[in-house]
């Protein structure tokens, strides 16, 4: 008839998606406070004759934005290293 197992995956199955559910609409409520803040900026760097500055902070947040990457990546390859030397 019924199985442990069986009821047991069911409720695992059940589980996981209820935790993908919640992260995407966690993900939907933070995106749309993101779009106030991207929403101020363009209006202090909107028209024509601020291109170069509008550029410039672009630039800017990229730079901003690839240090942390970087840094993990050199952790991870530093970590890997270590377990790599151990075995």
């Amino acid at each position: 008839m019924f199985s442990l197992e069986n009821t047991k995956s069911k409720i695992q199955k059940g589980r996981i998606r209820s935790r993908v559910y919640f992260y995407i609409l966690c993900s939907l409520f933070f995106s749309v406070s993101s779009f106030a803040q991207c929403a101020m900026c363009r209006a202090a760097l909107g028209g024509d004759e601020n291109k170069v500055k509008a550029e410039a902070i672009n630039d800017g947040i990229v730079y901003l934005m690839v240090i942390p990457y970087i840094l993990v990546a050199l952790i991870g390859i530093y970590i890997y290293r270590m377990k790599k030397k151990k075995s």
